[in-house]
This record gives structure tokens, C-alpha cells and sequence, in this order.
């Protein structure tokens, strides 16, 4: 686990010739995704502080990946996993905890709120089981204040190990706010010149930018993570779905790589971030997952033709990425104030 390839992106477009862009190949973990970090370091945590003894259960919200990571390490240590998902959650990713040996309890549709998010609901439903089981542990991914502590031991470190020197620029995904939080803590104490740039959906309550349904899994939130610190950033960008699946189709057709939809959005957020730099920068883009998981949903033509959903190409694709704002940061700040208050 971790240790992980970094590979340049040559041909996504003239951004690719200008600087050195180079994917964090977190899809190569054991069980493909960034998220098992987290899992086997909360896990460890939990057993030394007593929180999750031998024959417990461990209990989660999960759209997919990190449920993934605690199953596969639930099972190699013991434990009964259960994780509450929904109707976003696809196929592939049922099946892949259903191998592992995973619980899955669905929340039901009606449980959505207003803008189609149903992650209030599914925590909800993860505090209620875990209070009801015995010995149950629920190591809550949103709100745990552990989370970053993976990516500050391990994600960021490894990171400054793969050059001689700092990168200029890392994108990463905010989601529940853990990876930019560690990887954060670690550059501002030893490399404070790194800069860093987040990554959300459009329609993500995260960001402070207006909120409506998305199809995206991996990012957006429907509330501010207690990790997200906006003023470690010096940029973010809230990616539409449609950019975010083309960008994911680029990446396969150009580059030879079949990653996740959220890499989409933080490979657009990355391009379109160095578009303004003149002199060579060289970046390091976080890639939370692989691409398999996503066959039937954003890799398949007829799922993404009922969402109406059109992938750009060539010259439409490059434009759309050009034409990409960061987020304000003064609406970033409010929003975080607003929430907390």
C-alpha cells in the first residue's frame, strides 16, 4: 500500500508540452484507490485506542471507496463490515464489497434532501447501526478529525520522496476534506512554497458555489467536511459533471490510463489552473481511483446519453477546460463561516 507510480500526461493538450504534469497512480493500491489508506490507518488507530476489539464490527457510510478499504482490511483482520450505501452507488462498486465479505444496507431514495443527496441520510443511518450493534465502530470518514493523518504520514511524504525537491503545484479532490488536510500539513511545515489547488463538483455544497444534483461519486459533499480549511488552498475549481466524464475519456483515448470520474475533474481543475504560468512548473495531480469501477456509468455511452449527458472532444474539450474559473475564495470563506456558525 502506497509507494505508488507517478506518470506524465504527454498528450492531453498543450499544457502537457509547457509543463511536467505527472498522475499520482493511487489507483494502484491493492484495492484500487487512495481510500484504503485511510481505512488501514483508522483501523489500526481504532484497535489501539480500544474503540474496535477482536469479533467487532465496523460500520460506514461509503459511496464506494472507502467502504471498499475497510472491507478488504476488515476482512484481513477479522471483522464483520457493514456499509450503508444508495442509489448512487453503482453496480460495480456493490459487487466489489459484496467480494470482500461486506454488509451492504441500502437508504432508500426518499431519504434525499432537496438538492438529491442522500449522505446526511446514509451517516445517519451508520450512527444508528453502530449505537444498536454491539462492539460496532464507526469511524465516520466525514467528520473523523484522524482522517488527514494518513495523507500527512504517508500520501504527502511519498510525494516529496519522488523528485529531488518539491513539486511547484498539487491538485487533489477535497471530498471529505482528509487528503487536503494532511497533504496541507505536511508541505506548510516543509515546503511552504508548494502550491496547492482543490477539487469539487459543481453542485457540491463544499465550495460555497450554487448547489444542485450531481452524478459524480468520490467528490461533493451536501455540508463543509470539519477538515475543509479553505485558506490552505491557493486555488479551487468546481468541475460540471460533463467536463469531468470527458476528461475521463481523454485520458483513456490519449494517455492509455482508465482512472475514476473524480480524476476527471482534478486532471480539467489542473490543466486549466497551469494554463496561466509561463515559466515550467512541475505538478503532481492526485488520482484517487481506477477507472473499472465506473464501466457501466461514465464509461458507458448509453448511461451517460439517459443522463443527458455529452462528451466533449478536441477543440469543444480544450475550450471547455479554457473557459474554467477558480472558485472566489471570499465565497469560500463565507460559506465555511456560514456552515460552522
Amino acid at each position: 500500500m502506497g509507494h505508488v507510480p507517478l506518470v506524465r500526461m504527454n498528450r492531453l493538450g498543450k499544457v502537457c508540452e509547457r509543463h511536467d504534469l505527472f498522475l499520482k497512480l493511487e489507483s494502484c493500491n491493492p484495492g484500487g484507490s487512495i481510500k484504503e489508506k485511510n481505512a488501514a490507518y483508522l483501523i489500526k488507530e481504532a484497535e489501539t485506542r480500544g474503540l474496535l476489539r477482536r469479533g467487532g464490527t465496523i460500520v460506514e457510510s461509503s459511496s464506494g471507496n472507502f467502504g471498499i478499504g475497510l472491507a478488504m482490511v476488515g476482512a484481513a483482520r477479522g471483522y464483520r463490515v457493514i456499509i450503508v450505501v444508495d442509489a448512487k452507488t453503482a453496480p460495480p462498486m456493490r459487487r466489489t464489497l459484496a467480494a470482500y465479505g461486506a454488509e451492504l444496507m441500502d437508504v432508500p431514495l426518499s431519504a434525499a434532501d432537496a438538492h438529491g443527496s442522500m449522505q446526511v441520510a446514509r451517516m445517519q443511518k451508520a450512527a444508528e447501526l453502530a449505537r444498536e450493534i454491539p462492539g460496532a465502530w464507526y469511524p465516520c470518514q466525514h467528520l473523523n478529525p484522524l482522517n488527514p493523518e494518513a495523507h500527512a504520514l504517508y500520501t504527502a511524504p511519498e510525494i516529496a520522496e519522488a523528485f529531488s525537491g518539491p513539486p511547484d503545484v498539487i491538485v487533489l479532490g477535497i471530498s471529505t476534506a482528509g487528503q487536503l488536510a494532511g497533504v496541507a500539513r505536511y508541505f506548510q511545515r516543509w515546503y511552504p512554497g508548494v502550491k496547492l489547488v482543490g477539487v469539487d463538483v459543481a453542485g457540491s455544497a463544499i465550495l460555497g458555489t450554487p448547489r444542485h444534483h450531481y452524478k459524480m461519486t468520490g467528490l461533493g459533499l451536501s455540508f463543509v467536511p470539519p477538515n475543509f480549511a479553505p485558506e490552505a488552498l491557493d486555488a479551487a475549481y468546481s468541475i460540471p459533471d460533463r467536463l469531468a466524464f470527458s476528461v475521463c475519456h481523454a485520458l483513456a483515448r490519449k494517455e492509455g490510463l482508465l482512472l475514476g470520474a473524480s480524476t476527471g475533474a482534478i486532471v480539467a481543475a489542473g490543466l486549466a489552473y497551469m494554463s496561466a504560468f509561463v515559466s515550467r512548473q512541475r505538478v503532481v495531480l492526485i488520482n484517487p481511483d481506477r477507472g473499472d469501477r465506473y464501466l457501466e456509468t461514465v464509461y458507458n455511452r448509453e448511461w451517460l446519453d439517459a443522463q443527458g449527458i455529452e462528451i466533449l472532444e478536441g477543440d469543444a474539450l480544450t475550450v471547455a477546460i479554457r473557459a474554467l474559473e477558480p472558485a472566489s475564495r471570499e465565497r469560500m470563506m463565507e460559506n465555511v463561516r456560514h456552515e460552522r456558525a
